[in-house]
């Protein structure tokens, strides 16, 4: 396999893994820009923004935007994240150029016409209500906002309905004036491309984009705090928040191993404590996500009003008890996982071409493989151990309960019993 990088004058990056015995290739514009990116009064625009980009362009409707890519069989979508957006394309290695010519129309011409502006805002003001409708999708919003309270990176990807409803032209427009610029952008592909084909074909559609001053989103700062809401939901939702390493941080792989040993599998503390011992869910896990400056460890299950208490106070109990009594086996087996999960994900060009567009953007390389995979078999119980440790001695913790949560202890309660 070979990995090639290009960066054109004026910023633009382009990142190309070639995939021998593979017939398609996946496609992508990254864009260094999120819903963190965005100003209180812009909540949600990055969102919309995404939306607007299948709606039409000044070549193509929406139509022909859809009609072009799925008549040569492939796949076109996109997504935004706190601190990306991403629109990619699946297709065969003939239709490369098709699907590079119609996501640089889409990301770099969008129309932003009026009538698909409010056609579109009915389609996201049903998003958001599905959202709100889905306890174990909603809860992950309310833990975000109370762990960084009155931050960009708090904030809802989707953004309040209020706000959404008011979004116009002028307001798109606005936002990719100040974060869509080359410098900000990487193109990436992975599977049946030739890079020096995909550099030439990008020249005459991103070369000529004007270099303009990145703007730089707040540094966000972790809190200990609850939100509580009740309804009368047939199950009680809890998750739980403590501050982790970011992605450089050295102890970032530290981290993914300490959370998929406590709560990556079946196999893993909080599902064989509180599931298979105790019966008190159904639904548990803990994992580890980071951004550029901050990261969390979540925990998250779904309990019944009677349970809830002791699957709190329990959950607490197991992220002590593995400062102290973390095995090697379990952290073997959690770097087994994480190991595998990588290379398994690396047989997909789709998930190649956005691993190499993150990797680009984080570190400004993509770094071999196999560094990722020594410092994943660095870690050892002793660690884990440390490291549980000193997340007990962080700021805090943040907590989101949601549903029948009469009997839920509260977070003075969790975090006396964290400390003693």
């Amino acid at each position: 396999m070979s990995l090639q990088v290009t960066t054109l004058p004026n910023g633009f990056r382009i990142v190309t893994e070639s995939m021998p015995g593979i017939e398609s290739a996946a496609v992508g514009l990254w864009v260094e820009a999120g819903a963190r990116h965005e100003q209180e009064s812009q909540n949600g625009v990055a969102h919309f923004l995404e939306h607007m980009a299948f709606k039409g362009t000044a070549r193509r409707s929406a139509l022909q935007i859809a009609e072009e890519i799925e008549d040569v069989g492939g796949y076109i979508n996109a997504y935004t994240s706190r601190e990306m957006t991403a629109y990619y394309a699946r297709v065969l290695r003939a239709d490369v150029p098709l699907a590079l010519d119609v996501l640089a129309d889409i990301v770099l011409n969008p129309a932003f016409e009026p009538r698909e502006i409010e056609v579109e805002r009915g389609v996201i003001l049903q998003e958001i209500g599905q959202a709100l409708d889905t306890p174990d999708d909603i809860i992950f919003d309310w833990l975000q906002e109370t762990a960084y309270p009155g931050q960009p990176i708090g904030r809802s990807i989707l953004g309040p309905s209020a706000r959404v409803s008011g979004f116009d032209a002028g307001d798109l427009r606005r936002f990719v004036t100040e974060h869509y610029s080359p410098g900000q952008m990487i193109l990436s592909a992975a599977g049946a491309v030739d890079h020096d084909v995909l550099v030439r074909l990008a020249e005459p559609l991103f070369a000529h984009l004007t270099p303009r001053p990145r703007l730089v989103p707040d540094t966000a700062r972790f809190a200990s705090g609850e939100r509580r809401e009740m309804r009368g939901l047939e199950q009680a939702h809890f998750a739980l928040a403590i501050e982790a390493p970011d992605y450089r941080a050295p102890d970032f792989y530290t981290s993914q191993v300490f959370s998929g040993a406590l709560g990556g599998g079946m196999s893993s503390r909080l599902f064989q404590r509180l599931r298979e011992d105790r019966g008190l869910c159904y639904t548990v896990f803990a994992q580890s996500g980071a951004y550029f400056d901050t990261g969390l460890i979540t925990i998250y299950a779904g309990t019944g009003a009677e349970e809830i208490g002791d699957l709190a106070m329990l959950t607490i109990d197991e992220i002590k008890r593995a400062a102290e009594d973390m095995r090697p086996d379990e952290v073997a087996r959690a770097r087994a996982q994480m190991k595998a999960g990588l290379l398994m994900g690396l047989e997909s060009p789709s998930q190649r071409a956005e691993r190499l567009a993150k990797l680009l953007s984080i570190w400004g390389r993509v770094p071999d493989l196999s560094e990722a995979i020594a410092r994943i078999d660095a870690v050892d119980v002793g660690a884990v151990r440390a490291h549980a440790a000193q997340l007990l001695d962080k700021s805090g913790i943040a907590l989101a309960l949601y549903g029948p949560i009469d009997r839920a202890p509260y977070l003075s309660a969790l975090s006396e019993r964290l400390a003693a």
